[in-house]
């Protein structure tokens, strides 16, 4: 994949969205090379403002996308957002249920004026009787059983990152990929949907499932019982920590051959992990002794010569220094809006041992509202008189 030839090439995405799930959802449609327009009111959407735990949103979600300001609620400004749908594949929103049909940009509406649009809503819930309520990525989590599964006993607690918002933002691209396909069959477009609550419930189906093998409710991840038997974070030197796991019976003689656990590893007891969990209580005591006398980089490096699975424990801001990430594009050096620069995760995949690379920063308020009219056929005369009128933002 090279930025010439992107699989998406040639599909025009417009999306009505805001904070997190729908941005998420034409994200990952930009950086797979459809050409996405993000419409914004006058005066920008309100999640470039966002302070506090939402301050990056708007950096992380929006790039490679085009800004078009307008003024939805004038006539004017509606026509125009309609003529640019009418001639595009796919369309994103993400607002509260019945809020576009009263703006007339319902699927009804704009399946009249597109028959092969891919009309994408992102909800909180699917069709069913919750579906009127408003839910956030944190209403999910809790009524969907993540929350209790992430905190300890009796204190619920969200996920570290907006899980929700960005995987119901990635099955709606999902979803909006196979419509695409079935386009080819059909010549039609459809209505495709994805909502947090659904999302969530996908995600803790395994503890679900669980309870229905074992006749037992999970318990929250900081209490369960491990499925084995080294599975654990430990102290290092320098009040540093280590995550360590030992997870097949392989793995442990390799194990013990590396750190002389001579004892262990002729146990023959010790040879099968349900027998090694039933030993916890006597094993992790022995290696936190152990690993206490390593720093991070020896104990580490030691678990990486044996091929043992470990993880240091990092904070986000770790992340711009990983050399990992560093190494092959797996970070993409943006410029803001505000003219600041930054280094933010790429779409996590690679096609033809490529990443997807960055062609658009995140724009400024309308950076595209001129070309965007221009395309759909509009003089300079007539862009000129609409910016007078304040129907449109252009920078």
């Amino acid at each position: 994949m090279t930025v010439s030839s992107r699989p998406l090439d040639g599909i025009r995405v417009v999306e009505f969205t805001h904070m997190v799930m729908g941005p998420a959802a034409g994200l990952i449609l930009a950086d797979l090379g459809a050409e996405v327009i993000k419409v914004e009111p006058i005066g920008g959407d309100k999640t470039r403002r966002l302070k506090g735990s939402g301050a990056g949103y708007f950096s992380m979600y929006n790039r490679n996308k085009k800004s078009l300001s307008i003024n939805l609620k004038s006539e004017d400004g509606a026509r125009v957002a309609k003529e640019l749908i009418a001639q595009s594949d796919v369309f994103i929103e993400n607002f509260r249920p019945g809020a576009l049909d009263k703006l007339g940009f319902g699927y009804d509406t704009l399946r009249q004026l597109n028959p092969g649009l891919i009309y994408c809503s992102e909800k909180g819930f699917l069709p069913g009787p919750y579906e009127h309520r408003t839910a956030l990525d944190e209403v999910a989590q809790m009524m969907g059983g993540l929350a209790y599964m992430t905190g300890p006993p009796g204190r619920p607690l969200r996920a570290g990152a907006s899980v929700i918002d960005v995987t119901g933002g990635m099955f709606g691209a999902i979803a909006i990929l196979a419509a695409l396909q079935q386009r080819q069959h059909t010549g039609s477009g459809q209505q495709v949907s994805a909502s947090l609550f659904e999302t969530t419930a996908f995600l803790v189906g395994q503890h679900m499932a669980q309870y229905a093998v074992t006749g037992q409710p999970a318990a929250p991840m900081p209490a369960r019982v491990s499925a084995w038997a080294v599975y654990d974070v430990f102290d290092v030197k320098d009040d540093e920590k280590v995550f360590v796991g030992v997870v097949s019976d392989g793995q442990w003689k390799s194990f013990c051959a590396a750190f002389d656990l001579t004892d262990w590893a002729n146990d023959p007891d010790l040879s099968e992990n349900n027998n090694r969990v039933a030993r916890r209580d006597e094993i992790i005591p022995v290696l936190r002794d152990l690993f206490a006398s390593y720093t991070k980089e020896e104990l580490m490096d030691r678990l990486e010569r044996t091929g043992l699975p470990f993880a240091p424990i990092a904070r986000p801001e770790d992340l711009f220094e990983d050399p990992h990430l560093n190494a092959r594009g797996g970070l993409l050096d943006l410029e803001l809006p505000d003219g600041g620069r930054v280094k933010l995760p790429a779409l996590p995949i690679t096609m033809d041992d490529v990443r997807c690379g960055l062609t658009l920063n995140p724009p400024k308020i309308g950076e595209h509202s001129v070309e965007i009219l221009a395309s759909l056929g509009y003089a300079p005369e007539e862009i000129q008189k609409f910016l007078g009128e304040s129907l449109v933002d252009a920078v």
